[in-house]
C-alpha cells in the first residue's frame, strides 16, 4: 500500500526533485516548515520508500556517450530458468540503463547508451546475442531527445494531472 501524501509531502518531493542539492534550511523556508519538522518529513518518504535514492544527473554526451538506443528483445524460451539468467546477464551490462518487461511483440526494451557504432555493434554482437535463449533484437538509434526527465508528476489530483510548477505557481 502507498503511503497516502499531503499537499506538503508533494511540495516537498517536487522541491526535491527540481533540485535535490538544495539545502534543508532553505528547503524548509519554502515550505514554511521549521528545520526538524523538515528533517522529519524527508525521513518518513525515505523509510516509506517513496525517496528511494538521490543521484546526480550526468549529461552522456558530455562524459563520451554519443548514442542512445532502444532495444527490443525477445527471448525464445519463456520457462523461468530462462528469464532469470536474462536479468541476471542483463544486471552485468553497464551500457544497459533501464530494462523493462512489456507485454506485447517484444519480451523486453532495454535503454542502452554506447560511445559510438563500433562500440554499438560490440555490444550487440559480442554481450547481448550470446545470452542463452536469445531469439530477437531489434535495436533503434535514438537521433534526437525530446524529453527526458526523472521527475514524477505529483500533483495534487489523484491522477497527477495539473503537477510541476504551474501547479505550484496557482496557490501563491
Amino acid at each position: 500500500m502507498a503511503l497516502e501524501l499531503d499537499d506538503m509531502d508533494r511540495a516537498l518531493l517536487h522541491d526535491l526533485q527540481e533540485d535535490a542539492r538544495i539545502s534543508n534550511a532553505e528547503l524548509a523556508r519554502r515550505l514554511g516548515l521549521s528545520p526538524p519538522g523538515l528533517q522529519k518529513r524527508i525521513r518518513k518518504l525515505e523509510e516509506a520508500g517513496v525517496i528511494k535514492q538521490y543521484a546526480t544527473v550526468v549529461t552522456r554526451e558530455a562524459v563520451g556517450f554519443d548514442m542512445l538506443c532502444f532495444v527490443q528483445v525477445t527471448l525464445r524460451r519463456h520457462e523461468l530458468g530462462a528469464t532469470a539468467r536474462f536479468k541476471e546477464q542483463v544486471q552485468l551490462m553497464p551500457e544497459v540503463l533501464e530494462c523493462h518487461h512489456l507485454t506485447g511483440e517484444y519480451d523486453y526494451l532495454l535503454k542502452v547508451v554506447v560511445r559510438n557504432t563500433r562500440h554499438l555493434e560490440q555490444f550487440l554482437m559480442e554481450t547481448l546475442t550470446p545470452v542463452p535463449s536469445m531469439d530477437k533484437i531489434r535495436t533503434s538509434v535514438v537521433l534526437s531527445e525530446i524529453k527526458s526527465t526523472t521527475a514524477l508528476p505529483l500533483g495534487g489530483s489523484a491522477n497527477g494531472a495539473g503537477a510541476g510548477k504551474e501547479g505550484k505557481e496557482d496557490e501563491n
